[in-house]
């Protein structure tokens, strides 16, 4: 390991042995909880604990509400992983050199500014993607043999869904560009860590609050008063009513069930209901379609950061 790829190691290095050491203390924890939680719920059959329907044993439901906070807690590290990647590992990147007078002097040593900057970021980008999908990957383990068990934590929970899969994994390589580009924008490192905290977490919860617009759900048609079919895994995006023209009106048209329920679709001539859900399946469309967010934003912030520095480069 020699030239730019040795200093950026040197410069780096306790951020990656920061995350090594996260990560295993992560697959510690992890792994002796799940070990408790499969002995707990060993010998039984959690299929039929599956959904908001499921019927579990009391001594299965206990061991699900006993873990699930834990798993929460393992979530939420892993949704706060990217903030900091962009803040720690992200700003300081090329925005400490810059603070310190030192960007000069390393882009005049006979090392052109797109190989400092390529191994700079890629070793916090080899960084960060194993860091990101260890714990991704932790994430997953030990929710898998209680997922979407009743009163568990389910896959749109955002301690599965924002956490867990291949775009926890883009978020942080997001979260690393955007620290890096706002780093050199702003050419102080407190402030561009503050800035880029507020910009990452800003992104996740716009991604999440705005997930279900980006497709549509599926809608579960119940003819008249037939009982409608089970939520089960699914999340629910609510009700609504049909007409025979096939419009659909909301729900507060008329009360949830009963006789009231049945007298006021006579009135207003609804002859079905429509529960519009996203199937658990859409666990992988919604992780394609964030990860591609993160992804093209990713790959704008690398280039912004690229022409910046590239420009610089040529006043020095």
């Amino acid at each position: 390991m020699t030239g730019s790829l040795w200093l950026a190691w040197r410069q780096q290095r306790l951020l990656v042995l920061a995350g090594l050491l996260l990560v295993a203390a992560c697959t510690v924890w992890a792994a002796l909880r799940r070990a408790d939680l499969i002995d707990a719920v060993a010998g039984y059959d959690l299929t039929e604990c599956k959904g908001w329907n499921g019927e579990c044993r009391p001594e299965v439901q206990l061991a699900v509400f006993e873990q699930s906070p834990e798993i929460r807690v393992l979530g939420s590290i892993g949704l706060l992983v990217p903030a900091a990647i962009g803040m720690f590992w992200g700003a300081p990147l090329i925005g400490r050199e810059i603070e310190r007078g030192t960007l000069t002097v390393a882009l005049t040593q006979g090392v052109g500014a797109r190989t400092w900057f390529a191994a700079r970021f890629g070793l916090a980008a080899l960084g960060t993607v194993a860091v990101s999908a260890a714990l991704a990957g932790l994430i997953a383990w030990w929710w898998e043999p209680i997922a979407n068990i009743l009163a568990g934590v389910y896959w749109y929970d955002p301690y599965v869904l924002n956490a867990s899969g291949p775009s926890a994994v883009a978020g942080a390589l997001c979260a690393l560009a955007a620290g890096t580009a706002i780093g050199l924008l702003v050419r102080r490192t407190i402030p561009a860590m503050v800035i880029t905290g507020g910009v990452v977490l800003g992104l996740a919860a716009a991604l999440t609050f705005f997930r279900r617009d980006l497709i549509a759900p599926v809608d579960r048609i119940t003819p008249g008063m037939t009982p409608k079919q089970l939520i089960g895994s699914a999340w629910s995006a609510g009700y609504r009513y049909l007409t025979p023209d096939g419009a659909q009106h909301p729900l507060e048209d008329c009360a949830f069930s009963g006789d009231e329920l049945r007298a006021c679709m006579a009135e207003h001539n609804f002859v079905g209901r429509v529960h519009k859900v996203y199937p658990s399946s859409d666990f992988w469309t919604f992780q394609a379609l964030d990860s591609a967010v993160y992804l093209v934003l990713a790959l704008a912030f690398v280039a912004l950061t690229a022409v910046l520095l590239r420009r610089r480069h040529r006043l020095v």
